[in-house]
C-alpha cells in the first residue's frame, strides 16, 4: 500500500485503498475495540469490520481500565473518578454499544479483572487499599477485602481460587482467597509493584517491581497436593530483569513470560518452569507494553518513546525490522479476535494505530507487522478490550 493512500485513511474505507486478503466476515458478525481515554472520560467504539470509528460514549471520570465479559456481551469499564472521590464502572451493551449500568466503587480504581464464567468482578483501589468484589450479574459490589497500600491491579487466577493484587506503595503482593475474601498471604520486597500474571495451571504468579530490577515468583497454594510444601502461598524467587520493569506479557501455552524494562530500553525472557532469566534483548525506547500472538511464536513490543511497534521472534531469537512507526506514545495494545490485526493506543497522539500483523508484497513474500491505517480516539487513550460476536 503506498504512503499516500495509508495517510487517506483516516476513516478508512476510501476509493483507491485496497484490502487485500483481509478475512470475510458474515453478514452477522460483529467486532468492536473499545478504548478508555483517560483525558476525555470517554469510551471511543472502533467497528473492527468495517474499520471505523463507531461512535464515542460518555462514561465516568478518568476511565483506565477496560476488559470484556467472557460470556456475555457486555464491556467493563473502570472510572478511577476524582482525586478525592470515588470511581465507579461503567457497564457497555456490546449489542447495543450503550452504557447500561454505573457500579459505584470506592477511591482510585484504575483495572478489573474477571472470572472465567463471567459472574465476577475484581478491581484494585489504589486510595482504598481495599479490593471490589463485584458481582457481575446482579451489578453491585458484593464484598471488600483490605490489601496493602495502594493496589494497582488484582489478577483472578484461572481457576478461580487465587486473587494476586500487587501494592504499588506498599512493595509488597498479597494473595488473596476470593471464595472467603480475606488475604491468604502477604510478599514484601517488590517495591512498586505493577504488573501481575497467572500461569494458566493456576501453580505460579509473577509480579513486576517497577521501582527497581526483578520480577517476584510466588508459587499459589494447592491443598490437594501430594507436596506438603505446595500447601501454601510461598515466595519462590527475585528474579533480576531490566530496569523499571512495568509489564509482563505471558506466552499463551504460559511456557515464558517477557518484561518490558522501561528505563533499560529491552525485554527479559523468563522460563515459568524453571523460574530463570534467559536473556535481555534491547528493543526501542522505553518499552511500555507487550503482547504475544495466539501461536507462542511473535512478541509485539510497544516502544513508547521510539513511536513505533517492534516485532521480536520467539523461536528465532531476533527483532524483526524495522520495526512498524505507529502514532505518538504507544502504550496499550490488542488483538482483534483472528489475531489479524493489532491495535495500539497512542496516548500522546489520541488515536489507535491498526497494525497488519501479516501481509503481502507485490511480489508474494509475507511482510510481518504493517501499519493499515489510524483511527481516532479522544485525549490520552489508555486501555483497550475487543469484543466479538454474533448478533441474533
Amino acid at each position: 500500500m503506498s504512503r499516500l493512500c495509508l495517510l487517506a485513511l483516516a476513516p478508512l474505507v476510501l476509493a483507491g485503498c485496497t484490502r487485500n486478503h483481509f478475512p470475510q466476515y458474515p453478514p452477522d458478525y460483529r467486532q468492536y475495540a473499545y478504548v478508555t481515554n483517560g483525558g476525555s472520560n470517554t469510551v471511543s467504539v472502533l467497528d473492527l469490520v468495517n474499520l471505523r470509528q463507531d461512535r464515542v460514549l460518555q462514561v465516568g471520570q478518568e476511565p483506565t481500565g477496560v476488559t470484556a465479559s467472557p460470556v456475555r456481551n457486555e464491556v467493563y469499564v473502570v472510572n478511577a473518578g476524582p482525586a478525592s472521590g470515588n470511581g465507579s464502572l461503567s457497564v457497555i451493551n456490546a449489542e447495543k454499544n450503550q452504557v447500561v449500568a454505573t457500579i459505584p466503587l470506592q477511591k482510585r480504581p484504575f483495572f478489573i479483572d474477571v472470572t472465567r464464567d463471567g459472574k465476577f468482578g475484581y478491581v484494585a483501589n489504589s486510595g482504598s487499599n481495599t479490593v471490589s468484589v463485584i458481582d457481575l450479574e446482579a451489578r453491585r459490589e458484593i464484598g471488600v477485602v483490605g490489601v496493602g497500600e495502594a493496589p494497582g491491579l488484582a489478577k483472578i487466577s484461572p481457576d478461580g481460587k487465587s486473587l494476586v493484587v500487587t501494592n504499588r506503595d506498599g512493595g509488597s503482593v498479597s494473595v488473596v482467597d476470593p471464595v472467603k475474601m480475606r488475604v491468604r498471604a502477604v510478599f514484601s520486597g517488590c517495591p512498586q509493584a505493577t504488573d501481575a500474571v497467572i500461569l494458566p495451571d493456576s501453580s505460579k504468579a509473577f509480579a513486576a517491581c517497577s521501582g527497581g530490577h526483578q520480577v517476584m515468583s510466588v508459587g499459589l497454594a494447592k491443598p490437594d497436593s501430594p507436596n506438603d510444601d505446595e500447601h501454601a502461598d510461598r515466595l519462590l524467587a527475585l528474579l533480576d530483569v531490566g530496569k523499571t520493569p512495568v509489564h509482563l506479557a505471558m506466552k499463551p501455552d504460559g511456557g515464558e513470560i517477557f518484561v518490558s524494562n522501561f528505563d533499560s530500553d529491552s525485554v527479559s525472557e523468563i522460563a515459568t518452569g524453571t523460574n530463570e532469566v534467559g536473556g535481555a534483548y534491547l528493543v526501542g525506547a522505553h518499552p511500555a507494553n507487550a503482547i504475544v500472538s495466539a501461536d507462542n511464536s511473535l512478541l509485539w513490543i510497544s516502544n513508547s518513546n521510539a513511536d513505533s511497534i517492534g516485532v521480536y521472534s520467539i523461536d528465532d531469537g531476533r527483532l524483526i525490522k524495522p520495526p512498524v512507526r505507529v502514532g505518538g506514545g504507544p502504550g496499550a495494545l490488542a488483538f482483534s479476535e483472528d489475531g489479524f490485526l493489532l491495535l495500539a493506543a497512542d496516548t500522546r497522539s489520541g488515536d489507535v494505530s491498526v497494525v497488519r500483523t501479516q501481509s503481502y508484497a507485490s511480489n508474494g513474500s509475507i511482510r510481518i507487522g504493517t501499519l493499515f491505517t489510524m483511527l481516532p480516539a479522544g485525549v490520552r487513550p489508555n486501555d483497550i478490550a475487543v469484543k466479538a460476536f454474533h448478533v441474533h
